[in-house]
């Protein structure tokens, strides 16, 4: 790997441990590819947690936008994680308008506004997670990722809703809502209720209609998965990890809200190193 892509790996090492783990399963020469996508991810991720009002981060990820479709403010040489993302994306030949997309989805995570549907978190879980895991496959194998678009959205979905319960306790401290008002209402908890803490038994119950959720597109992910070709295998091995973190999340119940539901280093290893080889 080059000096970007050496810094992209290093700075996932802490900001996305899952994601930094499963790069060392994918072949040398694709490694640093892998890191400029991820480390991407990890730095528009983290810019609600940078800025004080939503119009700086706006700010923020409409430089990115600039910068991956060609008419970015300054030299990208100066932001190693935007040097590797251009050179990737140039060699990859990978869809500009999916980087995109996905700065678009982020907007969401700059406001407090509450996630309207169901159909609205799968449609962000889809154009971030999703979307990630996609590319991933194209740097892979093009030929087999362009097959397996909908194995990638099922997972990606898993994924990304077993992420956001992981982060309800951060969350809840911000003030955003990221389970969905029609399964709020659904189960009898309001907005309220979630963001004070006051009805333990209802929280419970959302954390288990967002568990069943993610339940429900994991499934489907690892029917297609069946499919899937080796070369593919470590796009995907961070979604592995998605009934693990399920597990803990369901025995958390309403706890999942006050305390992260996280794993052991040895323990994503371990899981890692299963799933690549099964």
């Amino acid at each position: 790997m080059n000096a970007n892509e050496t810094y992209c790996m290093q700075f996932l090492r802490d900001a996305d441990p899952d994601r930094y783990v499963s790069i060392l399963y994918a072949p040398e020469d694709k490694r640093g590819a892998l890191a400029a996508i991820y480390a991407f991810n990890a730095e528009i991720a983290r810019i609600r947690d940078l800025i004080h009002d939503p119009l700086p981060g706006e700010v923020r990820l409409q430089w990115w936008r600039d910068l991956i479709n060609g008419t970015e403010h300054g030299a990208a040489s100066a932001n190693p994680v935007a040097a590797a993302l251009l050179e990737t994306i140039k060699t990859h030949d990978l869809p500009r308008q999916a980087f995109d997309n996905y700065c678009e989805a982020r907007i969401f995570d700059l406001y407090d506004d509450p996630m309207p549907s169901r159909n609205d978190l799968e449609g962000y879980c889809g154009e971030t997670a999703s979307a990630l895991i996609q590319l991933a496959s194209l740097v892979l194998d093009e030929d087999a990722a362009l097959k397996q678009a909908d194995t990638a959205g099922h997972a990606g979905v898993a994924q990304a809703i077993a992420g956001l319960l992981r982060l309800l306790p951060l969350h809840r401290r911000r003030g955003q809502i990221y389970i969905p008002a029609d399964i709020l209402t659904a189960v009898g908890c309001s907005p309220q209720n979630l963001l004070d803490g006051s009805d333990g038994e209802a929280i419970a119950r959302a954390v288990a209609a967002m568990i069943a959720l993610a339940t429900d597109h994991l499934a489907k992910f690892e029917a297609g998965a069946k499919e899937l070709r080796v070369s593919l295998r470590p796009a995907y091995l961070p979604a592995r990890l998605t009934r693990i973190y399920l597990k803990k999340l369901k025995a958390k119940g309403a706890d999942a809200a006050n305390e992260v539901a996280d794993i052991t280093p040895l323990r994503r290893q371990w899981a890692m190193l299963k799933a690549s080889v099964s």
